[in-house]
């Protein structure tokens, strides 16, 4: 993912230049191409200002030049401020001029529809062609404030200044961008770079974010984002902020699930769109914020102390109750708070027999008597586990004359002691107070509540290794689905090819021959119909279960042909699938969409009412590791099912693990042409039964056949 080239030096042209023009200048301040210049002028931009207009000789005390050729050496920054019938030549001046990017306000594009979204596919193609960087149309525009580059007509800019700080903001909608700016600004929060990317003809959210994440002026990532045309980029510019160590904290808009539901496939509802959204943001470590509010708290938060390196916290109290509710907060949030070791727990007994000690550590009012309890218990806290962020609760004493050097004291020596703890207090403190804590790297917080739920959302996962190892790669050979639904048999065979352990079974094409299959197979069967065109075979009394003996499977071959030719008068029947019966375990359901940002999406859960009823399922964009694997099984809120239970023998966790990574081969290898694939059921069965088994299988190919490659028929 991280070879993905986004031309980051390019981009450097357009979020730092060094030279800047901007093309319908006009005298005007308070006009859309005159804001601009009053801004660079205003501001303090230590760059070159160029001011393009045809029909003035000087603009705002600049110079006014008739083209961008005309100004005669390259600029970094062209400021398109035209209407839209004049962009066209506006970018072959631009292109002519080897500027090396563009800002464009300019409406009247996609957004417009019909000719619009021509104009604007017209648009991307020739920047493209040229390697001009773009960003627009229909935008407000970029903000570089820690070098004041304002190329922007946002009038807010002018009403309030926000600081310069080390939080990159980059967002789909110019309304929202300007609504941040203004919450930043009264908020005290401080913006590196601001962009809002309008449509998006060039530059995408993405190239911004991989901008941001090697920006060495930007430290923490906000990004507001509705939807996107090109999920490998996402991902590479996601995976590259969390190399490069940079939180990414995103507002994504469009919870509902809006994709098309594929008739022959549950999983098409159940991978929906916003839920695959959701597991790639998960999988990169983005911190998606609910609210706006929240957007804004976990953005300073990790400006302010960076991200916990793991979800073990110590809790430290002077009360015993707000001990309590901190613990329950956490185990709610899925923080840890593992107990201190007996030693250190003998240790703060010694100093205050009465105290708590486990964790939370309530060393009781106590600390009135001697302050010096608070370094000392928090070092015994934080040299006993090392915990990945620690929270002491300290009521009122914020507000003390007397305590304030005392804190002053506890947060600079632990954060010398301890520099690999995210630390928070829950206290009174004024505004200037609370401003020299988080110059520390301290987070404060009124509501210790709300701190637990700030560390738990900045929190990183368990360090599980799950994308460690090598990911599932295609199938040797290319598989190309033919359109439309397999038969199961046909499915079965394919997966089995690829690795899925399958159910025993055989096509039989005659009652006599469904009889001497389950004579083979010498157990209780299933007869199933085979046709192509009944994908659902239970809905036309296609299935009948647990037989035994030749009479009764050859009058079950009879029954399903009579009831699917009954129930679907046209449909190609091929005969009836005869399996054996598989008793006990655990059904589950296993699948792989294609979806039309991302790609191949795998889909795991448990089957029945888990599945239907309240969506307990996990998802992973492809290519996924063992591990993922692994983890997609665990995560699963009815996991203690298959874990085993009340007594119940355990699922082989590995098998399943192993299922899923076959069946992303599989995916892998059809690559454009699976529409998607559906195991119900996945039996997971303990290892001493033989591990997983597919007991169903349903493949849909989509019409898209590949060179050099054989359809299968």
């Amino acid at each position: 993912m991280n070879d993905f080239d986004f031309k980051l030096d390019d981009l450097s042209a357009l979020f730092s230049p060094r030279s800047i023009a901007v093309v319908g200048a006009s005298s005007n301040p308070q006009k859309i191409g005159g804001i601009p210049i009053d801004y660079a002028l205003r501001f303090g931009f230590g760059g070159t200002l160029h001011a393009v207009n045809p029909t003035a000789s000087e603009v705002q005390g600049l110079r006014a030049h008739a083209s961008l050729q005309a100004i005669g050496e390259p600029v970094d920054l062209a400021i398109l401020a035209v209407p839209a019938a004049a962009v066209h030549g506006a970018i072959e001046d631009a292109i002519a001029a080897k500027a090396r990017s563009v800002v464009l306000f300019s409406a009247g594009f996609a957004e417009v529809g019909g000719e619009g979204i021509l104009a604007q596919e017209r648009l991307s193609q020739r920047v493209r062609e040229a390697g001009l960087r773009l960003v627009g149309p229909n935008c407000l525009g970029i903000m570089n404030l820690q070098r004041h580059i304002y190329a922007t007509f946002a009038p807010v800019a002018s009403a309030i200044r926000v600081k310069p700080g080390r939080i990159g903001l980059v967002s789909q909608s110019g309304a929202f961008g300007v609504y941040a700016y203004a919450l930043a600004h009264a908020r005290g929060v401080g913006f590196s770079t601001w962009v809002t990317t309008g449509n998006e003809a060039e530059v995408q959210l993405a190239d911004c974010l991989a901008w941001l994440a090697q920006d060495d002026e930007t430290d923490v990532i906000m990004a507001y984002m509705e939807g996107c045309r090109d999920g490998p980029r996402l991902r590479a510019a996601l995976a590259l902020a969390q190399a490069n160590g940079k939180p990414v904290i995103m507002v994504k808009i469009g919870r509902t699930e809006l994709g098309a539901q594929a008739a022959a496939s549950h999983t098409a509802a159940l991978a929906g769109d916003d839920a695959v959204y959701d597991a790639v943001l998960r999988r990169y470590g983005v911190i998606r914020a609910r609210t706006v509010r929240e957007f804004f708290d976990l953005a300073h938060s990790a400006g302010v102390a960076g991200r916990p390196r793991g979800r073990r916290i110590g809790l430290f109290t002077v009360s015993g109750g707000v001990g309590a509710m901190m613990a329950d907060d956490a185990a709610s949030h899925g923080l840890e708070v593992p107990a201190l070791t007996d030693a250190a727990q003998a240790q703060l007994r010694e100093w205050v027999p009465f105290s708590a000690p486990r964790n939370p550590v309530d060393i009781t009012a106590q600390v009135t008597n001697d302050m010096s309890l608070l370094e000392r218990s928090a070092r015994v806290m934080l040299e006993d586990q090392g915990f990945d962020s620690w929270m002491g609760f300290l009521a009122a004493a914020g507000t003390s004359d007397t305590s304030w050097p005392i804190l002053q004291q506890l947060v600079g020596s632990l954060r010398a002691a301890f520099p690999d703890t995210v630390l928070a207090l829950s206290t009174l403190l004024s505004p200037q107070r609370r401003a020299e804590l988080e110059a520390m790297h301290c987070l404060v917080f009124e509501d210790p509540s709300e701190g637990i739920r700030t560390l738990a959302a900045l929190a990183k996962q368990p360090a599980s290794e799950e994308h460690a190892g090598h990911a599932v790669t295609a199938t040797s050979h290319a598989i190309v689905l033919p359109a439309g639904t397999l038969s199961e048999p046909a499915a079965l065979k394919l997966l089995a090819q690829a690795g899925v352990p399958v159910v025993p079974h055989y096509l039989a094409r005659s009652a006599k021959e469904a009889a001497d299959a389950a004579r083979q197979l010498d157990c209780a069967v299933a007869v199933k119909v085979v046709s192509a065109d009944i994908p659902h075979k239970s809905d036309v009394g296609g299935v009948v279960l647990d037989i035994a003996g030749a009479e009764a499977v050859r009058a079950a071959f009879e029954e399903t042909q009579a009831n699917a030719l009954a129930a679907r008068p046209g449909a190609c029947l091929e005969g009836a699938m005869v399996a054996s019966m598989v008793h006990g375990g655990v059904e589950c359901i296993a699948g792989v969409r294609h979806d039309p940002v991302f790609g191949p999406v795998l889909m795991f859960g448990l089957g029945g009412i888990h599945v239907e009823t309240l969506r307990d399922v996990s998802l992973r964009v492809l290519p996924v590791t063992h591990e993922e694997a692994l983890s997609m099984v665990r995560e699963l809120r009815a996991f203690p099912i298959l874990a085993g239970a009340r007594g119940r023998p355990a699922a082989d966790l590995g098998a399943i693990a192993d299922a899923l990574c076959a069946l992303a081969r599989f995916a892998l290898a059809a690559g454009d042409t699976l529409d998607s694939v559906e195991i119900n059921p996945l039996i997971a069965r303990p290892r001493e039964q033989g591990g997983c088994l597919a007991a169903d299988a349903l493949v849909v190919g989509r019409p898209r056949p590949k060179e050099g490659t054989t359809a299968l028929t």
